[in-house]
């Protein structure tokens, strides 16, 4: 049986998601957002407290705040990233978009061991999980959709009655529309969606109340 807890860490807020399997204690990744000690240790602990086994990086995308925690997570824990490679450009530039944002320049670029292609299947814990992608956000956003579990993270692609940015580099505003309509709302829609910031919703809920969509 899968388990999901979200931790929201750094100034934005990004949604790190957790996923294990209650049975081998097998554990996953998603957007490692930590920025600080304090941060990795919260989830050190969470993991240790619980007897997890972390055996998966995975970002949805490589803006900066979720690819913080990517390298410590890397080098502790001994995973590899999986991660689109059309965000390859934004891993390198990590630093660069720091600068943007007015942050630190103190994170390394993060470059992806695995890269993750539309269409794909992965196993999560034990489950099949389906990679999307949908661009528009950034040019590698993926969503990871386990439809047994029927969820699915999506990272910044879309939210609780909005959707991701399209005003930053690479951005595309009708491709984000048409890839959401295409890849997600057709979804079942009992699907939980886990955003990258946010609250949880569902394909049924941003069905009917989405005003961008």
């Amino acid at each position: 049986m899968l388990q999901v807890k979200t931790f929201q860490f750094n100034m934005f807020g990004v949604n790190t998601y957790i996923i294990w399997d209650t049975e081998s204690k097998e554990a996953t990744i998603i957007d490692p957002g930590m920025h600080n000690a304090a941060e990795q240790k919260v989830l050190d602990s969470f993991l240790s407290d619980n007897g997890l086994t972390l055996t998966q990086l995975i970002n949805t995308h490589m803006h900066v705040d979720h690819i913080f925690g990517d390298g410590y997570v890397k080098e502790k824990y001994c995973v590899k990233i999986m991660a689109s490679s059309l965000d390859a450009f934004l891993g390198e530039k990590a630093a660069m978009q720091c600068r943007m944002f007015g942050l630190p320049c103190d994170t390394d670029a993060v470059v992806a061991d695995i890269d993750l292609k539309d269409g794909d299947t992965i196993e999560i814990c034990g489950e099949k999980a389906h990679v999307l992608l949908v661009p528009g956000h950034s040019p590698g956003s993926i969503v990871i959709y386990l439809p047994g579990a029927g969820i699915a993270f999506t990272g910044d692609v879309i939210f609780q009655g909005s959707i991701g940015r399209t005003d930053l580099v690479a951005g595309n505003h009708q491709q984000l529309i048409n890839g959401i309509k295409e890849k997600l709302l057709t979804l079942p829609d009992s699907t939980i969606l886990f955003p990258g910031h946010g609250s949880p919703t569902t394909v049924g809920d941003e069905k009917r109340s989405n005003p961008y969509v």
